[in-house]
């Protein structure tokens, strides 16, 4: 069977949801071509060619931008089976149903897609039958990236001056938290699996022959499983000395092993990433993330202690922000030197609530929703006062435009405040704080 696996976005990054299963479909005996459309266009040959098409759909972004795809390819080839998978695929269901997606997997789904391929092949009809969410434990194949982009294509560290080119592999899914807003949430509701470490070091192996100096970790947390995480991350490096590599890990695990933040260092970590969210502890209580703002302050610290960088992100505007819960925000980072290391669009992004958000529990959210808007997949809400939604605009207007990220930081500052920026404004140079040239979003 012809099998066609297209990525939408993944953040800049050679996909792993492609990768993975890729090896899984080829060792079935299928065929399978692989198709990134943040690299080239819609191959049409290839759509026409394929029995099976299947879009991998990890994020919001992924999914807004399938569903024209899957207009095209339908009308490109109506016989093919049109399927959808990732973690946004079943907070998605109806609508992909609605525009010609016939299968849907989320969670663990390699088995998935290989089992309707094969049921295909046999010509077993083309209606689903295993389930749409899957967490069953899985024996993972190593990745097959022959097939899609070579590594130059995608986005790149930028160190010192230095550019390096940047591979990608997940080392776990699901997450063992159930932080509100999160939308790993509704699909694995505090399940986590890991990727065997051999088929790890296989798949990053095989990336640095192909040119990776630098590995991002995808995982939702590197630290839900720390001892698989450093275990992974001591013999990359005995590996592999010279490579350096990135994770994402909450606060609240920061936090819990200090003692592990040195190992990191230790093993070829550049930088960490964490979703701080807010500064205000009502607001971080709400969203359930296991933190409080002397929390992140204190992970600050223990980062700076041994120059390892951290990488916060944050949602500026949820029906709680204030005017002044904002300023607070921008003074933070002003004054604990952090403005170089947070991406602006990090100070413009707008609370987004998905299907099946645990936000949606919280009385005061339902108040301000307005209705699901599926065509962007989406419950859109009002804040209280209108006042924060134009300031919110304002400052999606502000980050989106090009200009360094001091210069942006003092247009929102002067945006927020009566006052001006203080004089003050020495910071880390830019240079020396590790960044992808991919601007993260979701």
């Amino acid at each position: 069977m012809n099998i066609l696996l297209v990525s939408t976005y993944e953040l800049g990054r050679q996909p792993f949801g492609i990768a993975s299963p890729a090896a899984w479909l080829s060792a079935a005996g299928h065929s399978v071509t692989c198709a990134d459309l943040c690299v080239a266009p819609l191959d049409e040959e290839a759509v026409r060619r394929a029995d099976l098409i299947a879009l991998f759909l990890p994020m919001h972004t992924a999914t807004r931008l399938a569903v024209p795809a899957v207009a095209k390819i339908h009308a490109l080839n109506p016989d093919a089976h049109l399927c959808c998978y990732g973690l946004y695929a079943p907070l998605n269901e109806s609508y992909l149903r609605k525009v010609g997606v016939l299968t849907v997997f989320g969670g663990e789904f390699e088995p998935g897609l290989a089992a309707l391929a094969d049921r295909l092949a046999r010509g077993d009809g083309a209606s689903q039958t295993g389930p749409v969410v899957s967490l069953e434990k899985l024996q993972f194949l190593a990745p097959l990236r022959d097939g899609l982009p070579p590594l130059s294509e995608y986005a790149k560290l930028h160190v010192d001056g230095i550019t390096k080119r940047t591979g990608y592999t997940e080392a776990s899914r699901g997450c063992k938290h159930l932080c509100r807003h999160c939308p790993v949430v509704p699909v694995y509701n505090g399940t986590f699996r890991v990727v065997q470490p051999a088929i790890v070091l296989e798949d990053i192996r095989r990336q640095v022959h192909a040119g990776a100096e630098h590995i991002t970790f995808g995982d939702p947390d590197f630290f839900n499983g720390p001892s698989h995480a450093l275990r992974i991350a001591q013999e990359l490096h005995r590996e592999f000395p010279a490579l350096t590599y990135d994770a994402t890990i909450k606060i609240e695990h920061l936090r819990q092993r200090p003692d592990l933040i040195p190992r990191l260092k230790e093993t070829g970590c550049l930088f960490v990433t964490s979703a701080v969210e807010s500064m205000d502890d009502a607001v971080l209580a709400k969203l359930e993330k296991g933190h409080t703002r002397t929390d992140f302050l204190e992970v600050v610290r223990l980062f700076r202690e041994i120059d390892l960088a951290l990488a916060p992100t944050f949602i500026a505007f949820t029906p709680w922000t204030t005017r002044d819960s904002y300023r607070e925000l921008l003074r933070i980072l002003h004054e604990e030197n952090l403005i170089e290391s947070v991406a602006p669009i990090q100070l413009a992004l707008r609370l987004l609530i998905p299907n099946g958000s645990r936000l949606l529990e919280l009385q005061d959210v339902r108040s301000v929703v307005t209705g699901f808007d599926e065509p962007a997949l989406l419950n859109r809400w009002r804040h209280p006062e209108p006042e924060m939604d134009a300031l919110a605009d304002r400052a999606l207007k502000i980050a989106g435009r090009r200009g360094s990220r001091r210069n942006v930081f003092k247009k929102l500052w002067d945006l927020a405040n009566d006052r001006p920026l203080p004089e003050n404004f020495d910071l880390i140079p830019r240079a020396a704080i590790p960044y992808m040239d991919e601007p993260w979003y979701c």
